[in-house]
Formats: structure tokens, sequence, C-alpha cells
């Protein structure tokens, strides 16, 4: 039986101070439009695509055969498969929470009645370990992902808090984050897991609960991490992390996902305790990567074989690794960023990487799914099996789940909350960083404000805000301006232009229901040039639309060509059109030789030039096998002898 809890709902972040406030599921909600559509996808297909392929390959069934004494050896997936179980049921409890569903609802809870089962006289529940035919209990800190695990079961717990609830899976996690306590607490074993994710997850919880334990639980984890408590392994200490303590890095370094989640429960940890030193060196570390080690759709990790960041400046498009985890992750920290600075740079990065990382990964129909998003697709991809499983960096193709399937229940989540992003408010106003359709009811030290929120966005500029309520006393709304829009955008008043600069575009005044403020973002196509010292990407430009990077891809290009041998035509405008973009192209021949080095020009000769689509990037490959490049090589042509345009065709 559910017990409503009296606590403000809040969302998957809550921190006691900041500059802005976050708002929770009773204050903001999305109602329709682009995000819309992507929440109704998550919840009619993905959460249950999800629920069902991890009870046909037993993931969850290990839960029940824990509970039942018989896993032994006989363990399905790899043994940090529990944490996927969790990840969906904080989607759940997110969607719950957004909008309450019976069917749902049993689904949800017969599930975490099979996982609570499983769990321990003293807290401990995990089906990888401790018990007969398995390895002991936090016997492989390095790669057993335990910790981890339990990380994703307490912030599954803390969704269901903030969803409005306090029941059994609150109860769970409450008894493991005592066991943990009791285990790794000031009294306990010196130790850290190999994968950072119970640092935030114990912050949280404490924020959600007010235990002030695991907040200390938290910042032990921090503190020790770069210590050396973990052993060594090939790919070095650096990919733990654990190379020097996190308050000396200037710059996030080693596996991405790891060291993202680490610095997101670093930051909650210097806000709980005012550890000044500890956020400075987080907002440090978040400048210097995406200054030098972040892709230009806002994806990060560029090494396939440690999941890892690259030198600075090692962006290759090729190798891309850019896992989606990895851009989830990135939200996460920005949006913690955005709480205590109120800098709308961190939302900048966070429209990048949702909308040119997050989404790119599931497939329009939502069964399918990239696991790490390459900026280049040199050969067509291969049809997965949609029945099979498939190895994670191996998919060319969106494939419906891998044997590390981590990142579609990070989708889940993370789309069931989304609206929980979009907008915050302080004591006089509220501020909308993220557009679409979605109602706010907030209140103020001074009254209630209503808003509606509504645009055609990340197609359209146009955003609409209607005051449907406001306090009798002066108010502000904020608007994020984008910073390639900086400069460009016009904000009104009913009407009447007001001054935009900056980040911001700010209206303080006595609203009235009625009041209608609109923002105009241009939306043309821009060529987007890359840093000199990106060596792989020298002499190639990308084309941006708004915020979304867009992508040439062979679909759109004429008798079966592939991306390569297509330079774009910088000396031609870029055109607008519905969802995309433009641009002209120049096809060249292809070059054959026995040796691919010369003392001459190897680049092919043009043979003919045309208009071709150029298409979101996060639409790309939802039309079958195919080539694809963001970055595209610069033809270097004399326009009063330029070769005849050929064959243009309608986009």
């Amino acid at each position: 039986m559910s017990t409503p809890t009296n606590r403000h709902r809040g969302g998957p972040v809550e921190p006691s101070t900041g500059a802005l406030r976050p708002l929770g599921l009773d204050e903001i909600s999305i109602v329709g439009g682009f995000w819309g559509e992507r929440q109704t996808l998550n919840a009619e297909v993905i959460l249950d695509h999800c629920e069902k392929w991890m009870e046909r390959i037993g993931w969850i069934g290990n839960f029940d055969r824990a509970a039942a004494g018989t896993i032994g050896a006989e363990h399905a997936g790899i043994e940090f498969v529990d944490s996927e179980i969790y990840k969906l049921l904080e989607a759940m409890a997110w969607e719950l929470g957004r909008r309450p569903d019976p069917e749902l609802e049993v689904r949800y809870s017969t599930l975490v009645s099979r996982v609570a089962a499983a769990q321990d006289v003293d807290g401990y529940l995990h089906t990888s370990f401790g018990r007969p035919g398995q390895p002991e209990r936090y016997s492989n800190l390095e790669w057993g992902h335990e910790l981890y695990s339990f990380g994703h079961l307490i912030q599954a717990a803390v969704a269901r808090i903030r969803a409005g609830n306090d029941d059994e899976l609150v109860a769970v996690a409450r008894r493991l984050a005592d066991h943990l306590y009791r285990v790794f607490g000031p009294s306990g074993r010196v130790a850290v897991c190999g994968h950072p994710e119970i640092e935030p997850a114990l912050a949280e919880f404490s924020r959600a609960t007010g235990d002030t334990r695991y907040r200390e639980l938290a910042r032990l984890f921090v503190e020790r991490r770069g210590t050396g408590t973990l052993g060594p392994i090939h790919y070095g200490p650096e990919y733990f992390q654990d190379e020097m303590p996190v308050r000396d890095a200037t710059i996030l370094r080693g596996h991405a996902v790891r060291a993202l989640y680490l610095a997101s429960g670093a930051l909650d940890v210097a806000v709980e305790t005012q550890d000044a030193a500890l956020a400075d060196a987080v907002t440090t570390q978040w400048a210097n990567t995406v200054a030098r080690r972040t892709y230009v759709t806002g994806g990060i990790g560029s090494h396939h074989l440690d999941e890892a960041f690259g030198d600075d400046y090692e962006l290759p498009p090729d190798r891309a690794y850019s896992e989606t985890c990895a851009g989830i992750a990135s939200v996460m920290l920005s949006w913690r960023l955005l709480l205590q600075h109120g800098d709308e740079k961190y939302a900048d990065l966070m429209e990048r990487a949702l909308l040119n990382t997050v989404l790119v990964s599931p497939r329009a129909d939502g069964k399918a799914f990239y696991y790490t998003n390459t900026l280049h697709q040199r050969v067509d991809g291969t049809v997965p099996r949609e029945d099979e499983l498939n190895a994670r960096a191996q998919a060319s193709l969106r494939a419906p789940w891998f044997e590390v399937s981590c990142c579609p229940t990070n989708i889940a989540r993370t789309l069931a909350s989304l609206e929980l992003y979009f907008a915050t408010a302080t004591a006089t106003g509220v501020q909308l960083h993220q557009y679409g359709d979605y109602d706010i009811n907030t209140a103020l030290n001074a009254g209630v404000m209503q808003l509606s929120v509504r645009s055609g966005y990340p197609f359209d500029g146009v955003i609409t805000v209607r005051v449907l309520g406001a306090p009798d006393a002066e108010a502000d709304v904020a608007l994020r301006i984008p910073e390639w829009a900086q400069g460009a955008a016009t904000a009104q008043l009913n009407g009447e232009a007001v001054p935009t600069s900056g980040a911001r575009a700010t209206i303080r005044r006595v609203f009235i229901p009625g009041d209608e403020i609109t923002l105009v973002i241009p939306m043309e196509p821009r060529v987007t040039h890359p840093h000199p010292s990106i060596d792989a990407v020298r002499g190639t430009v990308a084309v941006e639309r708004g915020p979304l990077v867009m992508c040439l891809e062979s679909t759109d290009l004429p008798d079966g060509r592939g991306v390569d041998g297509v330079c774009i035509d910088l000396g031609q405008p870029l055109v607008a059109t519905s969802a995309g973009a433009r641009a002209t192209v120049v096809l060249t021949a292809d070059v054959a030789a026995a040796w691919p080095y010369s003392s001459g020009s190897l680049a092919g000769t043009p043979i003919a030039t045309r208009q071709v689509a150029l298409v979101p990037y996060l639409s790309w490959a939802n039309r079958g096998p195919s080539t694809m490049r963001v970055w595209i090589p610069v033809a270097h042509l004399h326009h009063d002898r330029d070769i005849p345009m050929t064959g243009r065709r309608s986009v």
C-alpha cells in the first residue's frame, strides 16, 4: 500500500541551496508537441520494450531465483544487469508521477515485489554476489558494479518519493542504504566502487529522506576516490578516476560515464556540505571538458577500447564513441551546475546533448537503440536481427537489445522525467531553459505563477508564453536565448518589443492573465567550423539549424553514392527546409590508387554539383542502411568556372 508523502515532490535533483530552484512533477508538465511525442513513445513503447526484453532473457528472473535460493552460478547476464531493472523502475516511477496509469502501477508494484523478495535480512541486495556458488560480496569492487547497481536502486526510490509515495521500494532502499553505511561508513571499510553512481544516489536519497548519514557516506566515497583503493588495471587508474582526488582534477578524464556520474555526485556533496573548493573543482572540470573534449553534438568519449575521453581535441568523427549514457550523464551534470550558478551556458549544453546525442539513440518506433553515436558512418549499416542480443559497439544500425543494455533503460528514465529539466524558479520569478509545449504552475513568494509555453521548437523558433495566472506584485519571466542566437533573437510583450541582451530575455512587471511573451529565435541554417586543433576534421564544416546538428546521409544522394566523395560548396547559400536544410555539394569521381599517398593532389575530379538535403542528425538511419557524415569537406572552387548544376532534386 502506497503512503503519500507530504514533502515537496521535486525532481531528480533538489539541492538545499542554489541560484535556481528546480520544479517538481506537480509544477510542470509537458502537454504535447515534439517532446510530448517522445514522452508518449516512452510510455507506450519503450517501457514495455525494456521490460519484455529483460523478462525474456532472464534478467528479471534473477531476482526470483535469488529469492528462492536457487540462483547459484546460473545468473543470467553480466554482473550488473540488476541496475537495468532499477533504471526501468525509476522510469516507471517518474511516469506514474507524471501520468497515473492503473495498469502500469500494477506492473510497477509487481516488479518491485520481485526485487524486494531477493533482499537479504541485513539489507544487501544483489543477484550476482554473496550467495552459494557466487563470488563473495564486495570481492571485486573494480569490476563487479555492486555499489553502482545499488545507486540505481536508490535513485529509483528517490523517483518514487518525488512522485509522492513512500512505499515498498523506498523501504528496500532504506535498508540497503543503512547496510552500506554500516559496511562503508566512518567506521567501516575504506573502499570505493569502480563505477561511480552510488555518490549522487546517496546524496539525493539524503535530500529526499532527510537522513544525513547517507550524505556523509556519499562524501566519504567522493573523498576516497583517487587515493588508490582500487586495484591496478591495464587501462590505468585514470579509467576509474582513481589517479588523483576529485578536488585536484582540472578536467574530466577516463571512462566518460564514470567521470560524469562522479562529478555529479561530487557537486551534490559539495553543495550540501558547503565545500566551495570541491564545487569549484567540478565547475572547472566541466568548463575544460566542454572546451576541449566534447563533440559538436554534445557527445562525449572518443575511445572505443575503454569508453573514455581522449586527449584534448582528440575528437575523431568516424571513431566517436559518444555513448548514449554519457550524453545523459552530461545532462545530469549540466543541470546541477545550472541550478547552482544560474548560467544559461549549462542549459545550452543540455539542449545540445539532449537533441543531438540522447535523442539519436532510440529508433523512431522506440524498439531499437544506439549504444554509441558515430559522426561518420563509412559503410552501410547491417540490419540487426530483432530477436537477438547485439554487441554494444558493433551495431551499425540501432539494435533492439544489447549484452550490455545500459542505454535503453537510461533513455527510458530520462524521457519519463524530461520536463523536470526544462524550467526553474526563484523567489520572484520563473526561468525557461528548454522549449516545447508545457505548462507551469508554481508558487513564488508573492503568489502563484501559471504559464503556458508553446512552440514548434526545435524546428521552429517562435516561442509563445501566455500568462494564465500571476501574483499581485512584480514578478519576472526569463527566457533563455541560445548562444548561437544571441544578438539576433527578438522578444515582445503583448506585441511591443522588449530588450534582449546576452543569454536571456527577462521581463519584469506585474503580470496579468492574458499577457503574452513572444521570443523569436532565428532558425536559418548556419555553417560551423571546428577548432584548428581538432586534426580529424580539419578542412571540413558542420551545418546546424537552430539547436539541431545536421548530417549528410547517403539516402539523399543520387545513384547509390556514399557520403565520401562529396564536398560542400560554401559559395552557395544554405536553404532552410521544414525540418532540416539544403546545401549545394560537389560530387567527385572516385580516386583509384595503388598507394594512398602522392606528391601531388589526390583530390577527386569534380563531376557534378547539386542541391541535397541535410537532415537532423537525431533522425539519421531511420530510413534503412546508409552512410552518413556530420563533418563535410569543403570544396575549393573558382565560382567563375564552376561545373554546371545537375539533377536538382526537390527536398
